[in-house]
């Protein structure tokens, strides 16, 4: 039985999951399986997956049923202690499964283990963008407002851990629900969330940009109003699982959701829809601007240039700013 297990979910990933399993396939901790869960794909990503000769891997195929749907399918198949996610457009570094692997070990109360990610471009390359979020003493109120574990592909749990948040709605014959199929899109917040909320275990971080996030504009974060609706309806959920903590964060949290929205929006060099999302965030709650100044007046500011200045001026001043700073400045500090 291996002892580590990568969910990569696949969806019409043709392009880009010969490069993800690569990395998965070269990590240095190599008592581990791939579970490749085909979700009702309709190009050649089956194809593609058929040239890897490892007999660590293996390929689930199912109807489609969303990305939820695929984590939920692979974790119920999975045989490893410790189980990880990687999406079938990201990457890991080869060290990514060992140090968690180590960490998990070494600290028996934690059950999700994550890590920064690198930002990269559709064809791969370094956007010069780090997560680099908080590591440590996490709360709900952490996950809820900046969401430290960033990105579907950053977190390795324990299994036991994934078990304390399983249940099994009326209409599932089939296998038990971890992550919400309702969801289409915010499901990996609502089941961190939900995590943090209905368990006792802990959730922390390792130092280090672990993995590589691939920012797609095609991809489901594109349609950013979309996805502002499901987030919202994860935060009503919340508040019937703990009313007096989403009354409490729930204005911040939302102020936090629109500054993001507006980063997305400005990487789709969108300005007029960047630009209102700064200003929602600004009208519903003064908290981020307080907590992160700096961060909180550069998004509004380059939500203003690319609305007045369109997106030529925008990537001039981007370039001409991004080359005057330091890899560590230049760091995005978490999704929010």
């Amino acid at each position: 039985m291996p002892r580590a297990t990568i969910v990569v979910p696949a969806y019409n990933v043709a392009a880009t999951i010969a490069e993800t399993l690569t990395s998965l396939i070269g990590q240095t901790f190599t008592d581990h399986e791939i579970l490749v869960v085909d979700d009702g794909s309709n190009d050649d990503t089956l194809d593609v997956v058929a040239r890897f000769d490892d007999r660590r891997l293996r390929v689930i195929r199912q109807c489609n049923r969303g990305l939820a749907g695929a984590h939920n399918t692979g974790i119920a198949h999975a045989r490893g202690e410790y189980i990880g996610f990687c999406d079938a457009d990201d990457l890991w570094e080869p060290e990514k499964l060992a140090r968690h692997v180590a960490h998990l070990y070494a600290r028996p109360s934690v059950g999700i283990s994550f890590s920064g990610s690198r930002m990269i471009d559709g064809e791969g390359r370094d956007l010069g963008l780090c997560q680099s979020p908080k590591l440590t003493g996490i709360t709900a109120r952490d996950v809820l407002l900046r969401n430290p574990i960033g990105n579907g592909s950053a977190a390795v749990m324990r299994r036991a851990a994934l078990d304390a948040m399983a249940w099994r709605p009326p209409q599932e014959r089939d296998r038990d629900w971890w992550f919400d199929e309702t969801f289409r899109q915010s499901d990996d917040i609502e089941g961190w969330l939900r995590f943090a909320l209905t368990t006792s275990w802990e959730i922390e971080g390792i130092p280090g940009n672990l993995t590589r996030y691939r920012i797609n504009p095609g991809g489901l974060s594109a349609n950013v109003m979309r996805q502002h609706q499901t987030w919202e309806r994860m935060l009503a959920k919340m508040a019937g699982i703990a009313p007096k903590f989403v009354r409490r964060h729930g204005a911040a949290a939302r102020a936090y959701q629109y500054r993001y929205l507006c980063r997305r929006a400005v990487s789709m060099r969108n300005g007029e829809l960047a630009f209102s999302l700064a200003l929602r965030s600004l009208r519903t709650s003064l908290r981020p601007l307080l907590a992160e100044p700096v961060k909180t007046l550069t998004t509004l500011g380059a939500a203003t240039v690319l609305r007045l200045g369109g997106a030529p001026l925008y990537a001039r001043i981007e370039r001409a700013a991004l080359s005057t700073l330091s890899p560590a400045v230049r760091e995005e500090g978490t999704t929010s």
